[in-house]
Parts: structure tokens; sequence; C-alpha cells
């Protein structure tokens, strides 16, 4: 383990909490940052396109999140399973289960590209691409669904990584890949001239080459945590715990993922141009909402790593720090990306098409005005997850979707004859129930009781009688 692992670890179970949150968070948001930039550029040059290369991305775009929402759910588990472990002074299970899970997430990548590949040009045509849109779609998600190995590999690297407290090291390997993306897309997009095709070969190249790195690192036998042959064989045990909390997780995201899949469609009713604008909507939004996705990823290692270590306040204390820092970011930005002159010049850097401009700014503005509600959703999320409660989060995501968005999407289409705007409301309205369900949820106190079975802690007495302490002051107030 590294020196700021050390340091990070010493101050999730020990330090100031504010501290401990930002060092675990900044690294993470500046790593989802670049993984946004990937879709960004591709989005940008695409756009320089035309509308139709730029529709076929977006289109086609949810069905490789499925499947990696699906498989997420194993580095999940991995990431609460090993930050528990590490938090109980364990670290010889903590090593097994890292291992258990590079080879469940590597397997389930290769089969599942496979699958994708062969069923390519079907999936298109079930999602309703006509013409030109069609063979675009087709040539993009034939090549871009390669870089599944690869980026497991990462997820896996970032997974161990950041439960021990460290969460610089994926973000500098992440770094070197978006640099490759950004250089390579404008050379394979316009002047090779392969369009979307040559937006997924910047895309699967740009995977492979931080990913062979993070492979080598992981197998460096000085850290605590490797890849190790002596472990490379599945354990029973730990495959059951991967299943009991990541299955909810690969569940409750790939079902969400899914069901984008079908508002990618109820979109395209609309045509390319509303597609276009769905879709430069979304990443743009993202790139706001991103850095709540990784104070979330940081609430699950702080929460995980002193539920290990018997600090059920302190986990708390963690997430309310967080929490609170994502609402009050996303309120503040928020204000400023829905103000229509500025999310129209947002906008427009992606299209040159004055109506799919138009489409999106609108989108954004309603977006941008609501995404604080996103910062207690991500924040729960991670405590859930930390704790171990994946069902929880699995059975709100999935109603979400399921039931809030599409609810929302049909009385705002069919009864109130909103349009495309249906759309856009069905986001925020659907966002904002499962953001106020997660914190009923929390004050109800069912994540107080762990999931998770860890032994070997050394410090475990000294830390259950100060837990009793501050259990016994916050009852009193």
């Amino acid at each position: 383990m590294g020196k700021a692992a050390k340091y990070n670890q010493e101050l999730i179970l020990h330090g100031n909490i504010w501290k401990a949150v930002m060092a675990l968070a900044v690294p993470v948001m500046v790593n989802s940052f670049m993984q946004t930039m990937y879709n960004l550029t591709d989005t940008y040059w695409l756009g320089r396109l035309g509308t139709g290369q730029l529709a076929a991305i977006n289109l086609v775009s949810p069905v490789q999140s499925v499947v990696i929402n699906f498989g997420s759910g194993i580095t999940v588990a991995g990431s609460v399973l090993i930050a528990q472990y590490i938090g109980a002074g364990n670290k010889e299970k903590a090593k097994s289960m890292a291992n258990q899970i590079f080879i469940c997430a590597i397997g389930f990548a290769v089969i599942c590209a496979a699958i994708c590949f062969i069923g390519t040009p079907a999936i298109v045509r079930w999602l309703g691409a006509e013409e030109d849109t069609l063979s675009h779609a087709v040539i993009y998600l034939s090549i871009v669904i390669w870089d599944m190995p690869f980026l497991f590999t990462l997820n896996i690297f970032s997974a161990i990584h950041q439960a021990q407290g460290d969460t610089v090291m994926p973000m500098l390997l992440n770094l070197g890949g978006i640099l490759f993306n950004m250089c390579a897309d404008p050379l394979l997009i316009v002047v090779c001239d392969m369009g979307a095709g040559g937006a997924a070969w910047a895309t699967v190249l740009a995977k492979l080459l931080p990913a062979a790195a993070a492979f080598i690192l992981m197998c460096n036998h000085r850290d605590d945590i490797h890849l190790d042959k002596s472990h490379m064989r599945l354990e029973g045990e730990n495959i059951k715990a991967i299943l009991r909390i990541g299955l909810p997780t690969a569940i409750g995201g790939s079902t969400m993922q899914f069901g984008f899949l079908l508002m990618s469609r109820n979109v395209y009713v609309y045509g390319t141009q509303a597609m276009a604008a769905y879709g430069i909507g979304n990443k743009v939004n993202s790139l706001i909402t991103l850095p709540t996705n990784g104070i979330g990823s940081a609430v699950a290692t702080i929460v995980g790593q002193n539920m290990g270590a018997g600090q059920k306040m302190r986990a708390r204390e963690g997430y309310r720090a967080a929490m609170w820092i994502s609402v009050l970011f996303l309120l503040i930005g928020g204000m400023i990306l829905s103000r229509d002159r500025i999310s129209t010049v947002v906008v427009g850097i992606f299209s040159d098409d004055a109506e799919v401009i138009a489409m999106a700014a609108d989108f954004l503005s309603i977006m941008a005005f609501w995404c604080f509600t996103n910062g207690i959703y991500n924040a729960t999320v991670g405590l859930f997850n930390g704790t171990g409660h994946t069902e929880i989060t699995m059975v709100v995501s999935a109603a979400r979707l399921w039931v809030f968005r599409f609810l929302t999407l049909w009385f705002c289409g069919e009864v109130l004859m909103m349009g495309v705007r249906s759309v856009w409301y069905s986001v925020v309205v659907s966002n904002g129930i499962a953001a106020v369900i997660l914190y009923v949820l929390y004050l109800t106190g069912i994540w107080k009781k762990s999931t998770i079975k860890v032994g070997g802690n050394e410090h475990k007495k000294a830390e259950k009688e100060a837990e009793k302490k501050r259990e016994n002051k916050s009852d009193e107030a």
C-alpha cells in the first residue's frame, strides 16, 4: 500500500471526516470527468459530421451501458467487501477477494462482449434505427463493445485502490487514456474519414493502454493487495459474498440502463434531432452531476471501512458531510447552468443544428435546475452500498426508471400532451422521488445493520468503546 493510501486510511478511520470525504472524492471526481470526456469527445467530433451519426451513437450507447452496469455489480461488491476487510484489519481476506473479483469480472466482460457483437444488428433494428442511422449504429456498437475487458480491468484496479483509500492512481491511469482518446478521435473520425467507426476504435484503444498498465500494477507483489496465482481459483465462500452484495447492484444497474434504452426508443419517436438533443443534454448534465458520483463513491469507501472497524456513528458523520457538499455544489452549479443563455451556449458547442440546440438547451435547463436531488441520491446510495445493503439501492434504482420515470412520461405525454418535453420532465421528477425515498430509508436506521461479516479486526475493541461513547452522547442530545 502506498503512502497516500495509508494516509487516507488513517484519515478515514480517525481523522477529520470532511477532509476524508474530499481526499477521496476529488480524485474520483476528476476520474469521472475524464470518463465523461470519452463520450463528450465522440459527441463533439461526430456532431461536426452531421446529426445522423450523432443520433446513432446516442441511440446505442445505452446498450453498452446495460452490460457494463450489470458487470459493475461485481466491482462494486469487491470495493465494499475489500474496504470492510481493510477496516477490520484482515488484509489476507481482502487480497483473496480482490483476486476473486478479477476472475469474475474479466470472464463476464469477455463473454458479454462476444454475445453483444453477434447480436448487434438485431439490437439496433429493435431500437428502431433506419437507413444511415442503422448502419452507423451497427458499426459503432460492434467495435466499441470490445472495450469491455479493458474497461473492467480498469474498474477492478480502481475498486482495489479506492477500497484502500487511494483514488489518485486510478485517476492518473484514466488521464492517459483520455489524452489518447482526444488525439485519436479527430484523427480517426475526421482525418481518416472513419466516422462512427473511428470514434469506436479511438475509445477501444484509449482503454487498452491504461488497462495494460493497470494489470501490470495489480501484479506487483510488494502491494498488500495484489493479483496472485494461489488465489486465482474460484472460492465458494467469496463467490457467495460477491453475489450477495453484487447481484442486487448488477440487477438494479442493468435494469435501470435497460430502461434508459427504452427511453432512447421513446425519444427517437420524435426524430433524429430530438435524439441528438437528448444525448447532448444528458452528456452535458453529467458533467455537473459527476462530482456527486465521485462523492458517492467516497461515501461507500468511508462507510465501508468504518463499518468494518465498528464505527457506525463515524460512518453516519461521513455520509452527512458528503451529502451536504453534494447538495450545495449542485444547487449553485445547477442554478448557473439552468439559465437559458448559458445552456444554449454550452449545447451549441456540440451541434450547429438550430433545432437540436433549442431542444437540448431546454432539456439541460430543466435538468440543471433540479439536479441538486442527485446529491441526496448519490450520497445515500453510497451509504447503503458501503454497508452492504445493495438490495435497497437495487429496488429504488429500478423503481426510479421503470415506475416513476415511465409513469411521468406517460402522464406528461398522453394526458398533458407535452410532446418531447414529457421526456425532459420525466427525468427530473423520477430523480426527485427516488432521492426522497432513499433519504427516508436512511432516517429509519436500517443501514446500521451491516450485512457483511468480517474478522481479524486488530483494533476493534478500542473502536467499539469510542463508538459507545459517541452513541451515548448522540442519544442524550
